[in-house]
């Protein structure tokens, strides 16, 4: 019988040079730490803006699991239809977007060795555009997965520090682990809650670090002087992968270490 499971979360995947970061370093991340699961946050995976069909079948094909998003997740038109018509749901939107949007916030799946998990996609309010409460909508998420499915992942996608931190504290027994995503920065407060749940503020971006959260630093920089459109490219240097990996108990879903990856 597994003991352990390891889960590899990767931080948000940020255009071409981020996914050819995550194609290059992943086969090195397995061999080094055997995850039985992969899941990525791949909102940003289109030049920084959004996902398309191409991108995350591209993305799955590297053997990643399960794909989260965010509020990004809805700028390339073309994905509207993959989030309804791709059957097995495997990329998601956060479940606490209105009815009526496409796609879904609940993947359940099965690791190869035959261990069933739940992923849940999570979108903050505070700074963020004005969706349904996030914790009400997982309250409602967990209540539909079977009992015994006891490995639960979730990604919750916001902007403050504190409305993370809450989720975290909220989910602590209920979860396995609750991911914070959407900064790009990476945090230093991996801990173990007391009743078993992984948490991190953030992730951190798995993308070009010689920039503004991914992008080419001038044009940001100008925009904060002057207050004028500017265009925004993906800058291309210093590339790295961010991410978590978490060990868990499969028998009660308790998370028992996470650790912060960063892979150059």
């Amino acid at each position: 019988m597994q003991t352990t499971v390891r889960m590899l979360f990767i931080g948000d995947i940020f255009g071409q040079p981020g996914r050819r970061m995550v194609r290059d370093a992943l086969p090195a991340l397995r061999d080094e730490h055997h995850p039985d699961l992969v899941i990525a946050n791949a909102e940003n995976a289109a030049a920084g803006f959004g996902i398309t069909p191409a991108l995350a079948e591209e993305l799955l094909d590297l053997g990643i699991d399960a794909l989260t998003s965010g509020n990004h997740i809805w700028d390339k038109k073309e994905i509207l239809a993959y989030l309804t018509d791709r059957p097995d749901g495997r990329l998601l939107r956060p479940a606490n977007y209105p009815s009526g949007a496409p796609g879904r916030g609940l993947y359940v799946g099965r690791t190869s060795a035959g261990l069933t998990y739940a992923v849940i996609n999570l979108q903050g309010r505070v700074f963020m555009p004005s969706i349904d409460c996030p914790f009400r909508a997982a309250d409602a998420l967990l209540a539909q997965i079977p009992p015994e499915v006891k490995l639960k992942i979730v990604d919750f996608h916001a902007e403050v520090t504190s409305e993370k931190m809450a989720m975290g504290w909220y989910l602590d027994g209920r979860a396995t682990a609750v991911v914070g995503t959407h900064t790009h920065i990476s945090t230093a407060d991996e801990t173990i809650l007391p009743h078993g749940a992984a948490y991190i503020t953030d992730t951190g971006m798995t993308g070009p670090y010689d920039s503004v959260i991914g992008m080419e630093k001038q044009g940001v920089i100008e925009k904060f002087l002057d207050q004028l459109p500017r265009r925004f490219d993906v800058a291309k240097d210093d590339v790295r992968l961010s991410g978590v990996l978490i060990e868990a108990d499969p028998e009660t879903g308790r998370a028992r270490a996470i650790q912060r990856i960063l892979r150059k």
